[in-house]
């Protein structure tokens, strides 16, 4: 079944179409879910709240906004970014063994290849330096607009200009 069959469908709130949605999109939302939160057994607990979400919301899909996978990976990046930053798991994380933070010195962490794993690695080569800078800290360290402005020292505006600018530089990537 297409994703465009399959939409009618979980529209309905067909069972049978939301485990095929399930078994379509699960692996990539999960790699991009644990790429921000490295904990597998969390990553998988908000892989499940990332599919109740788009079941509970798939009426707010706009066909017209963008397109599908776009609309569900962002639901996995911010349900994955609440994640991060509520206190329980900041708790959680207070006292942590030594094996959590081997990932910090793991080559196959790089974001070249955190970007090979959703299949984008050659487009975001071809952006500029600061671009892929920004693409790092938005979108694969969950970082807020404000907080990148920060960290890069350099004004907010900016940052949402040079956001905006990249993105269409990679879907002009993409298009080709």
């Amino acid at each position: 079944m297409t994703q465009e069959e399959l939409l009618p469908q979980i529209y309905k709130k067909d069972d049978r179409a939301f485990t095929l949605l399930y078994d379509m999109y699960s692996k990539s939302l999960f790699s991009v879910i644990h790429n921000l939160i490295r904990d597998t057994e969390e990553a998988e607990d908000v892989l499940q709240e990332t599919f109740v979400k788009i079941w509970k919301n798939i009426d707010s899909y706009n066909e017209s906004k963008g397109r599908f996978y776009t609309w569900i990976l962002n639901i996995a990046r911010n349900t994955s970014i609440d994640k991060l930053r509520s206190k329980g798991y900041n708790n959680s994380q207070k006292n942590l063994s030594s094996d959590n933070f081997v990932h910090l010195l793991d080559d196959s962490n790089k974001l070249t290849n955190r970007i090979d794993t959703i299949g984008i690695r050659e487009f975001v080569k071809k952006l500029k330096p600061k671009c892929i800078q920004i693409i790092d800290l938005l979108f694969f360290k969950g970082y807020t607009q404000q907080e990148a402005s920060e960290e890069l020292g350099i004004p907010l505006g900016t940052v949402k200009t040079q956001n905006r600018n990249c993105i269409n530089d990679l879907r002009n990537f993409l298009k080709v």
